[in-house]
């Protein structure tokens, strides 16, 4: 079995001999310029089969994708731009709303003003005229409370005067008393 396997084995050296003849030629297939024409033929052959399934079926494809995608984008810029343009105008009607807002507010704010200081000068009056007539009370009271106590000073002057007289021992005239007491209290008024 050694011989079989002995025979069946081929050394380097002759499987070179035996293929060196056909490994000596030119190299590889596709530099032998002799098969050149055949594989320019070729190549524009699968370069037109090429270009025919592309242009047929691969780019038009693509280009309606693109097409849609520049439409897509197309249409959100224009609605954002819409977006914006409403927006501007919510923000337009927002400050022109909160100005009318301050100026009702400025407004409501200078009429409650007015109210209370019409309210305020109206109670200043009325208080006022109250102090005017407690004082005027008062005043009247105060004449009174003078002239009554002059009175009763007047009287208790007699009094007093004629006691005095009558405590030195000497017999009063209650007119010349009088008289001599108003005298005084003339001279003091």
């Amino acid at each position: 079995m050694e011989d079989a396997v002995a025979t069946e084995t081929i050394t380097a050296e002759e499987a070179l001999a035996v293929h060196g003849a056909e490994a000596a030629g030119p190299g590889m297939p596709q530099l032998d310029v002799s098969s050149f024409p055949n594989q320019i033929f070729w190549l524009l052959v699968t370069l037109g089969v090429i270009y025919f399934v592309l242009s047929r079926f691969a780019l038009p494809r693509i280009g309606a994708v693109l097409a849609e995608r520049a439409g897509t984008i197309t249409n959100d810029i224009a609605a954002a731009e819409e977006l914006r343009h409403r927006a501007r105008e919510a923000e337009g009607a927002y400050d022109k709303a909160l100005a009318d807002a301050r100026v009702e507010a400025n407004r409501i704010v200078a009429e409650t003003k007015a109210q209370i200081q019409a309210d305020l000068d109206v109670e200043m009056e009325k208080a006022d005229a109250q102090i005017a007539a407690k004082t005027a009370e008062s005043q009247a009271a105060i004449d009174e409370i003078r002239e009554s106590s002059a009175r009763n000073v007047s009287e208790v002057a007699r009094d007093v005067a004629r006691e005095i007289v009558a405590a030195f021992g000497a017999d009063a005239d209650v007119t010349k008393v009088d008289a001599a007491v108003d005298a005084k209290l003339g001279e003091r008024a």
